[in-house]
């Protein structure tokens, strides 16, 4: 072979290199490895002065095979480049990377019995330690129920399930009570309480001195839709306000465009809505542009409540009171939840409260 030609492959470094260029035992690079607090700050620096001038990179496979744990999540997702969905799972993955796991992104497109136990499969191979299956919609989670996995499963979805307990503050541990449930083979669920961010947008409008609010809401074969709803038609109930059939929508700004258009006509002649509580913020900001092109002043005329609060909400022209999720601290809590069933705690279903933002889309009627 000429000189120019290529030259041999080496091996990658391996832990014992580092051990010898830092002059310390194979122990001590695996504490240091591991963030063991027994190792002197000055050996620590030269084990990873020496890892970084050889470009030692541990390899995950062999650890798996010792410690029999993979470091990673399953995440099982529809791949809706909605809002809600899309946010979840960035937030599950941010939390999973926070407490050392990688995550592995399953996207489905058939929702049934035999898709889900294809992606359990396919989990399983990898090895992973947990699934967390985001299931905004009803046939997602009529199909996680056929899960039957090895591992703890946690569903995100606003899943009306009897005896789901009171709300839990994000941060707040597992624990026993009803509904419990202990790890392998269990479905967890874990939520954002959209009933009751939908009651504070509703009891928001009537405290404003609205006689009554006219709901837009989204399909509903979603969890969310339908918890909104019932959390409007409950504030309006307990206020002994008219409760008016809702609008159907799809979560689309086309739609709330074209609903806008037709009540306009109505609030011009002063027998329309004076406030509507929209299912999100794209129905929101369709309402608000077909209100602007048709003379109807917002807040003025009619007060519009939106929900997600969106990237951008606040710049909505009016920017948009609207009901705001708590992302984040689902996707650590969803996270938590997981890690309390790998250490074998009896868990329980969490629901986490959202956060009402007033701007100024919303005043009192007639202003």
């Amino acid at each position: 072979m000429s000189a120019s030609g290529p030259s041999p492959r080496t091996r990658p470094p391996a832990m014992a290199d580092v051990a010898r260029l830092a002059g310390v035992s194979h122990q001590t690079v695996s504490r240091v490895l591991n963030d063991h607090p027994s190792v002197r700050p000055e050996t620590r620096d030269r084990v990873l002065d020496a890892i970084a001038t050889l470009g030692y990179r541990r390899n995950s496979a062999a650890r798996a095979l010792v410690t029999m744990r993979s470091g990673t999540v399953g995440v099982v997702t529809t791949g809706s480049a909605l809002y809600g969905p899309t946010s979840t799972l960035i937030a599950v993955e941010e939390a999973a990377r926070e407490q050392g796991y990688f995550v592995s992104v399953a996207t489905i497109r058939r929702y049934d019995a035999a898709t889900m136990h294809r992606v359990l499969e396919h989990f399983m191979d990898q090895g992973v330690e947990g699934i967390v299956v985001i299931a905004p919609q009803t046939d997602v989670a009529d199909a996680v129920d056929s899960f039957r996995a090895p591992v703890p499963v946690i569903m995100i979805a606003a899943r009306d399930r009897p005896g789901v307990p009171e709300q839990v503050q994000d941060g707040a541990g597992g624990a026993e009570g009803a509904g419990a449930a202990e790890g392998a083979g269990s479905i967890l669920p874990i939520a954002v309480d959209q009933r009751l961010g939908a009651r504070l947008a509703a009891e928001h409008l009537l405290g404003l001195g609205h006689r009554t609010v006219l709901h837009l809401s989204g399909p509903l074969d979603w969890f969310d839709a339908r918890e909104r709803e019932t959390g409007w038609r409950g504030a309006l109930e307990d206020a002994g306000a008219p409760v008016p059939d809702p609008v159907r929508g799809d979560w689309s700004s086309d739609r709330g465009y074209a609903v806008g258009r037709e009540l306009a006509d109505a609030v011009r002649a002063g027998d329309g809505p004076t406030a509507v509580f929209a299912g999100n913020d794209q129905l929101a900001l369709g309402l608000l542009r077909a209100f602007w092109e048709s003379g109807v002043r917002v807040p003025d005329d009619v007060s519009v409540v939106g929900f997600d609060d969106v990237a951008g909400a606040g710049h909505f022209i009016p920017p948009l009171t609207t009901v705001r999720q708590p992302f984040g601290a689902l996707g650590r809590r969803a996270i938590a939840l997981m890690l309390d069933a790998f250490a074998g705690a009896v868990v329980r279903p969490v629901s986490i409260p959202p956060e009402l933002v007033v701007r100024e889309s919303t005043a009192e009627p007639g202003r």
